[in-house]
């Protein structure tokens, strides 16, 4: 665990999958072809916490959905990359744009898409209920499945490694 701390606290971006990651996994769509999904409030409220504690957040996801952008929009994440069949470009892209290394990046994953990534940065992490090459290929396993509290996990382990997880909950206090 210590090696994975040490990892988290190196940590100045964080990129999420969105489906099987902030989501179950589950598509719904509407008898007239309209999207629908859900994600967990306490996963988005870490991310908020992680982006306030100075950690930048970013999505980036294989499907284009309106809801993704609403909610995007809502968390005040700026930096969303849809449509990307292949995830490795628009993970070059943003790493540039940013000015981090590759070994500063968290990315969140649950399926084999998103390996490309996963194995070029500093701390690769798959949900709990991942495909098991995916787990194989990751640093750390959130506890909580995808949807499900996943996104909360790894927003307070990189708080705890950076020392400000303590201090952003006693607010609330």
């Amino acid at each position: 665990m210590q090696d994975i701390l040490e990892r988290a606290k190196q940590i100045k971006l964080i990129i999420f999958d969105v489906d099987g990651v902030l989501t179950d996994g589950s598509l719904y769509f509407s008898d007239d072809g309209q999207e629908m999904k859900a994600f967990n409030s306490r996963d988005g409220h870490g991310m908020k916490m992680l982006r306030e504690s100075g950690v930048e957040v970013a999505i980036i996801t294989g499907r284009t959905s309106n809801v993704v952008t609403h909610r995007m929009e809502n968390l005040g994440i700026k930096h969303v990359y849809q449509g990307q069949h292949e995830k490795l470009p628009a993970f070059l892209t943003l790493i540039d744009k940013l000015g981090v290394k590759a070994d500063e990046v968290a990315y969140v994953g649950d399926d084999v898409v998103d390996l490309p990534i996963m194995r070029r940065v500093g701390l690769a992490v798959a949900v709990q209920d991942a495909h098991g090459w995916v787990k194989r290929h990751a640093h750390w396993q959130t506890p909580s499945d995808g949807g499900r509290g996943a996104a909360r996990d790894i927003c307070e382990l990189i708080m705890e490694a950076q020392g400000c997880l303590e201090s952003t909950l006693s607010q609330y206090l």
